[in-house]
């Protein structure tokens, strides 16, 4: 079964990582591409550029219909039913984000999402 963890992309490289996954849909602030150790960037399956932005409007406040929206965005995705496939030989997945709230950020639901699917 594979494992999927989450970390902040500005944390350390670890040998233990497994596949790394950026997914967020901006390049990381203050990181250079060559600098970044990561296999593989998935920005098709982060949260639409609406929704991010209506998020970011209230985070907190916006956190329970984010989760639903979000849900429901990977859901109808095909670049979802692809990563599942891209990530499945892989024992230890680790999805890199940036946001710098621990709590409320999409790379969580993503997370649960992925888990969730990989079990069928």
């Amino acid at each position: 079964m594979v494992q999927v963890r989450i970390k902040r992309v500005y944390e350390d490289f670890s040998e233990t990582d497994g596949y790394r996954v950026l997914v967020d849909k901006l390049w990381p602030r203050g990181i250079r591409k060559e600098w970044l150790k990561y296999d593989y960037w998935a920005k098709d399956i982060t949260p639409s550029a609406a929704l991010r932005r209506w998020f970011h409007e209230d985070i907190p406040g916006h956190w329970s219909d984010f989760v639903v929206m979000y849900q429901k965005e990977l859901e109808a995705s095909q670049a979802v039913a692809d990563f599942l496939t891209l990530i499945k030989p892989h024992p230890v997945i680790t999805l890199l984000y940036a946001s710098k709230e621990p709590v409320y950020n999409h790379a969580r639901i993503l997370r649960d999402y992925l888990e969730m699917h990989l079990k069928e």
